[in-house]
């Protein structure tokens, strides 16, 4: 059975994937770390350290001496807080990269790794109906630039060092475990929230603003299929298109009235609004579908009705 650390782990995507993957390889052979503490499900699973990617040398000791097999790279600067400080996001997201392909490159027994990508990496002159795979690249933000750079390292560390790097081009994900944390997409994440405690929202983006968005359980068994998925069948090493339900902040604030029929909803645009305006308003995974099966169960209904049911368990809890 290998040995699978989690790097990130208290973050959106990280808190959600290890219960995930712990059901599928078992509690002991999942290893977590993090900058700060993660929920108690994860704390008290498994095997969990507070850890400094960035640190390469704590790194490096961590994958010998817990025999690691398998890394998941999920530690981030997310797009709205990229803006606030580039130059920071800028480091921290290479860099932290940079230093788990190094590990993986001298390291023979890290087989294989994940790394997530984004829709980020597209910008205004891609075209922005079915995006395709390969096509225009020229991001305008900080976040999509680094992702776009990561993609171009990973592609490389493959094809030179035979490094087996896989990833994901995540559209918005939405999550009823894990608060927002400074993304351009977290509205369709607060939304739910304050429906729910204040029957109101103030939303960030024009309430006509596309993009594509992606339920998170869906999140979660794409990334572990790509990773469980036969290396030969890979066709994609920069990182792989995957689809969602192509949703405005309208259609949320609609579908959730259907539920709470008072809630209301006022748009004011903040300088995300440029940020979204430059992503795709669908995406093509067909790459993805043909190579390793890939397939989406959750629409905005199914979403909506479940979304609404545990946030409010949540808080009353």
């Amino acid at each position: 059975m290998d040995n699978i650390m989690v790097i990130g782990a208290a973050g959106q995507i990280g808190s959600e994937l290890v219960v995930e993957l712990r059901k599928i390889y078992g509690s002991d052979h999942v290893f977590t770390t993090d900058i700060k503490q993660p929920p108690p499900d994860i704390m008290e699973g498994g095997p969990f350290q507070i850890l400094d990617v960035m640190d390469d040398k704590q790194l490096i000791h961590f994958i010998i001496r817990n025999k690691i097999n398998q890394i998941y790279h999920l530690a981030a600067v997310l797009s709205g807080n990229a803006e606030k400080l580039p130059t920071q996001a800028w480091k921290i997201n290479m860099d932290s990269l940079m230093n788990i392909l190094e590990v993986a490159k001298m390291v023979d027994e890290v087989k294989k790794i994940f790394w997530p990508s984004s829709i980020a990496v597209f910008g205004p002159t891609t075209p922005r109906i079915n995006t395709p795979q390969l096509t225009i690249q020229e991001p305008i933000t900080v976040y999509g630039i680094s992702k776009l750079a990561g993609e171009r390292w990973c592609d490389y560390y493959f094809n030179k060092y035979g490094v087996d790097v896989r990833s994901l081009r995540y559209p918005g994900l939405i999550s009823y475990k894990t608060e927002p944390g400074g993304g351009t997409t977290d509205y369709a994440v607060e939304i739910f929230y304050e429906a729910i405690r204040q029957g109101k929202y103030e939303c960030f983006l024009g309430e006509g603003t596309t993009l594509p968005m992606l339920f998170m359980p869906d999140a979660i068994k794409a990334t572990i299929q790509l990773m469980e998925a036969e290396r030969s069948r890979l066709t994609i090493r920069s990182s792989y298109n995957l689809g969602g339900m192509s949703i405005t902040p309208d259609q949320v604030h609609q579908e959730i009235r259907k539920h709470i029929p008072g809630f209301t909803i006022r748009y004011n645009p903040d300088f995300r609004q440029a940020i979204a305006d430059s992503w795709p308003h669908s995406v093509d995974d067909t790459i993805a579908r043909v190579d390793w099966g890939v397939e989406q169960t959750y629409d905005l209904k199914k979403m909506t009705e479940i979304m609404l049911k545990e946030i409010q368990n949540k808080l009353n809890s």
